[in-house]
């Protein structure tokens, strides 16, 4: 059940029951529907070590930040306590471009998926640092997320930024981005709304072009048909400083709803 506490600055966080470490854990490990046992994932949960901080933000600021998991679909009206354009990120990481793109555009709702409990703590830390209240977290299969719960032409923008390459062969079937997937985003972005991608691996970068290209609903915003410039709203991670200095390209990608 979600309960919406008092407004609290320009948004009314989302109330939710506050979750040990193991907890946190478990809900992502956890496949309550079977039917996800038979889903091939992009992506494999890796517990990790949460710091004592991380630990302290899963107790006291999920229940802000954090949606809780479930089928309940999301009414993000409601969830940030404002009509806004609402931007999606899959897969946050420690979520540094999230709040880096939460701090430059308030006017916006983010909301991060993500399924690492750690880099979920390290972004609420964040978020609290920075006192952002545009922010909400779920840490949950993404697809499942979009499935189940986000409604079609509900999203402005779907952020996928250096997603698992998966470079080997015989792993290419779990890369997020395939014809099904595509199609999925595409129903739930608002028309006009752009997917936007970006990856350091250049066969993966075809492979996307390839798969968005292909889906009807998109349009292609390169005007040669291919790669964008890094748009001035994804910011430089230093992951991607790292790959510069080592002499790695990177691929950006922007498909808009039609």
């Amino acid at each position: 059940m979600i309960v919406i506490p008092p407004n609290s600055g320009n948004s009314r966080p989302l109330s939710t029951s506050k979750p040990d470490s193991d907890t946190a854990i478990a809900a992502v490990a956890a496949a309550p529907d079977k039917s996800r046992h038979r889903a091939i994932r992009s992506f494999v949960v890796r517990a990790g070590r949460m710091t004592g901080a991380q630990e302290r933000a899963w107790r006291e600021l999920w229940p802000a930040l954090g949606i809780e998991n479930g089928d309940t679909p999301l009414d993000f009206a409601v969830i940030f306590g404002r009509d806004a354009p609402v931007v999606l990120e899959i897969g946050f990481g420690n979520g540094e471009t999230l709040v880096a793109l939460a701090s430059a555009h308030p006017a916006a709702n983010h909301v991060g998926l993500e399924v690492h409990p750690p880099g979920v703590g390290h972004l609420m830390l964040r978020c609290e640092a920075e006192h952002l209240q545009n922010v909400r977290v779920i840490c949950d299969d993404a697809v499942q997320v979009l499935q189940r719960r986000a409604g079609d032409a509900s999203l402005d923008e779907v952020l996928l930024y250096f997603p698992d390459p998966w470079p080997k062969k015989r792993h290419h079937k779990r890369r997020i981005v395939q014809p099904d997937f595509v199609a999925l985003v595409a129903r739930k972005l608002k028309p006009g709304g752009v997917l936007r991608m970006a990856t350091d691996w250049q066969p993966y970068a075809e492979h996307m072009l390839a798969i968005a290209g292909g889906c009807a609903l998109l349009r292609n915003e390169s005007a040669t048909g291919d790669y964008v410039t890094r748009p001035d709203s994804r910011p430089v991670t230093r992951f991607e400083r790292r790959g510069q200095r080592l002499g790695h390209g990177v691929w950006d990608l922007a498909f808009r709803r039609t």
